[in-house]
């Protein structure tokens, strides 16, 4: 019986902008599959989205997904690209006419196509559902079960709420969100028998109510792995960005035994990103967040362990062993080490940022709080890529984004391809020399005072967002005294610990060290935390893939 039910919850969606067509698909899906499936159709790769994500919040499966190619705003690869990321195990169908069958073949490598269709497809008992038996056979056969959604409750204008949700979306973690403010919110907190004091409530999967909890507790009680397996290993990297993910991939691939250690949540910087328009082999551009979750997948995949919330606070050189120790008193060891810690953005010190952080004043791109700035006027502090990107994401609904740049113009920070991108957006507009002089609000960002470098003069505006993306700073502090770093904190290695052509005193090998490697040996270092790096997602992920190269060159001579 229970199986019945959820063969009855499965759905096969359709997405095809002709309503003829769309309802011509539907029509033909229903007189076969009716009886056992669910068929919803979309006229829009918009629409079909949210209705995915729709689906995925209740926690309904989907077995198979037609999409058409041709379809304004969103062709159908790119529409599968993105349903890919919502529903990885849902079999992938393109409906295309004949002139389009390049198109079809090349998305068999873009998102890992099942089959493509040319229309039409009459008679369906003939080239349609063949191909659908097939289809949902191989599903049925793949462990497809729906992941129970948890449920946060919150205020809107609650710092640790929003720090809640975005570590939940940045885990790939399903959740839903409900206001406090609201009857089902209150139900809830009747419920867990909570009187909402104290917020977010979080209830896990299995009905587990969480007041306010920190990381560590909440990534365990999510399912997220927190405690290494073992006690030694071929190799520690520490951190779970684009650099420490590649470092990841590489080294399970090639044999060696991995564990990665993230503090928050995988894809660093980069995957907060709304928009990554130039890394090699996405000519339609990918989100942080996509390509952190197929990066992790592709980890997981070549057997590297992927912790979260564990924060690193020491490192150690005991004999031959690399030992990393945490924050809550354990420690884990291994013959090699990669430093992959990246940067944050550093912290406005005007009045009231501090006070209003989380609370209309985010650092990074907040991607789960772009929905509640529709309609609104958004400030981003910031003139490098991540700001534009952020810029471009947050236009598509807001009243007007305005950038405030400190710079004369965007031309020393930002890519070329993203300041055209910026001038051809009617709602966004860039002030140069500018910055914040203070935040204005009370419990929530209200006003900014900005001031302009250059007169000197001020200007009150109304405002209740500011996303900040101000310079990089080393995530290194806690290596003070362990590996050398230059005067901002960014981890010398290789050539730059050598500048006279000597290693450092403390260096005790007769070669030099490598290329990555830094005053100690076997610990190296890549990405964003390297002194003098490109800080750039391609250079990164190479950084990576170039230090397991070196460590296993170091342990050939250990």
């Amino acid at each position: 019986m229970a199986q019945a039910a959820e063969t009855a919850r499965t759905v096969i969606l359709t997405v095809d902008d002709d309503p003829g067509v769309s309802r011509a698909v539907a029509r033909d899906l229903r007189r076969r599959y009716g009886a056992s499936y669910r068929i919803v159709r979309a006229e829009s790769g918009e629409s079909a989205l949210d209705a995915l994500r729709e689906l995925k919040l209740r926690g309904d499966p989907v077995a198979v997904i037609l999409a058409d190619y041709r379809m304004p705003q969103m062709n159908g690869i790119e529409f599968l690209e993105q349903a890919l990321d919502v529903y990885p195990g849902a079999r992938r169908v393109l409906l295309t006419a004949y002139a389009d069958t390049n198109a079809a073949i090349d998305a068999i490598n873009v998102v890992d196509l099942d089959h493509y269709l040319l229309k039409p497809w009459d008679p369906p008992e003939e080239k349609l559902y063949p191909v659908l038996d097939d289809l949902l056979e191989a599903w049925r056969s793949s462990d497809h079960r729906p992941v129970p959604a948890t449920k946060v409750v919150g205020h809107r204008w609650s710092a640790r709420s929003s720090d809640v949700r975005e570590f939940l979306a940045r885990n790939q973690v399903p959740y839903r969100w409900y206001s406090s403010d609201e009857p089902e919110g209150q139900r809830l907190l009747a419920a867990a028998g909570h009187e909402g004091q104290r917020l977010p409530l979080v209830i896990t999967a299995d009905g587990t109510p969480l007041v306010a909890p920190d990381a560590p507790e909440l990534a365990a009680k999510v399912g997220l792995a927190t405690t290494p397996t073992a006690d030694f290993y071929d190799l520690v990297v520490i951190g779970g960005g684009p650099a420490g993910l590649g470092a990841a991939v590489y080294g399970a691939s090639e044999g060696l035994r991995t564990v990665l250690v993230e503090r928050s949540a995988t894809g660093g910087q980069a995957g907060q990103s709304s928009r990554i328009e130039n890394y090699l082999g996405f000519p339609d551009g990918v989100s942080g967040g996509q390509l952190t979750e197929r990066a992790r997948r592709q980890a997981a995949k070549f057997g590297a362990e992927i912790l979260t919330a564990r924060e690193v606070t020491a490192l150690e050189a005991n004999g031959a062993a690399r030992v990393v120790r945490f924050s809550d008193g354990s420690a884990v060891a291994a013959h090699s080490v990669i430093l992959a810690t990246g940067v944050s953005y550093r912290q406005l010190t005007a009045p009231g940022c501090v006070d209003l952080t989380g609370c209309g004043v985010f650092y990074g791109s907040a991607l789960t709080e772009a929905a509640s700035c529709q309609g609104q006027d958004v400030y981003i502090v910031g003139g490098a890529n991540s700001a534009g990107q952020a810029a471009m994401y947050l236009a598509r609904g807001a009243k007007s984004v305005t950038l405030l740049v400190r710079g004369e113009s965007l031309a020393a920070s930002m890519s070329y391809y993203l300041i055209q991108q910026i001038e051809e957006s009617s709602n966004i507009s860039v002030r140069a020399r500018t910055v914040v002089e203070a935040a204005h609000g009370d419990g929530h960002l209200e006003q900014l005072t900005l001031r302009d470098v250059t007169t000197g003069e001020t200007e009150l505006v109304d405002a209740q967002w500011m996303f900040v993306f101000i310079g990089a700073a080393p995530l290194t502090d806690w290596l003070d005294g362990t590996v050398l770093r230059d005067e901002r904190g960014f981890i010398l290695a290789g050539p730059d610990l050598t500048p006279d052509g000597r290693p450092p005193g403390s260096w005790e090998l007769d070669r030099p060290p490598y290329h990555l490697e830094t005053s100690i040996p076997g610990v190296f270092v890549a990405g964003d935390a390297r002194a003098e790096s490109a800080k750039r997602v391609a250079s990164a992920v190479g950084e990576g893939a170039m230090a397991v190269m070196l460590v296993h060159r170091y342990l050939e001579q250990s």
